[in-house]
């Protein structure tokens, strides 16, 4: 919902592009903290969706706003933490620690002006909890 709201407030559609009417770059450059442009001017978002289970960001993968996402960012794992910290943290998210950290290195590498990051997570359950802490 925050990427749908996004996307209306800067006039980027959900298959990343812009409009012609809309001025690229005309005072208002403010989306290119949240998105950035390929060379064949579709905007993808600076987003890495992560999560031991891959139910959620498989809505994210087909949802209608699906174009706005590099496949590549969208990190799963092959089971579950079952709510449990231990297995979010030491066993299930171990196998995919190091995949999701180079995701966002090479992010973040990719911005001029880094200033910071926003993190979406639950505080609960083994991803949530334990994965998180983990990275």
């Amino acid at each position: 919902a925050c990427w749908e709201l996004y996307c209306q407030e800067h006039g980027i559609q959900p298959d990343g592009l812009m409009p012609s009417d809309m001025t690229i770059g005309g005072g208002d450059d403010a989306f290119y903290t949240f998105f950035s442009e390929t060379g064949a001017g579709i905007h993808v978002l600076r987003a890495v969706f992560l999560d031991l289970e891959f139910i959620v960001v498989d809505e994210v993968r087909t949802g209608s706003y699906r174009q706005l996402f590099h496949p590549a960012q969208l990190i799963t794992g092959k089971e579950e933490a079952a709510n449990n910290y231990a297995r979010g943290h030491y066993t299930v998210g171990k196998e995919i620690g190091d995949l999701c950290l180079d995701r966002v290195r090479k992010l973040a590498d990719q911005c001029t002006g880094l200033q910071g990051f926003l993190v979406f997570h639950f505080f609960g359950g083994g991803t949530g909890s334990g994965f998180i802490s983990l990275l």
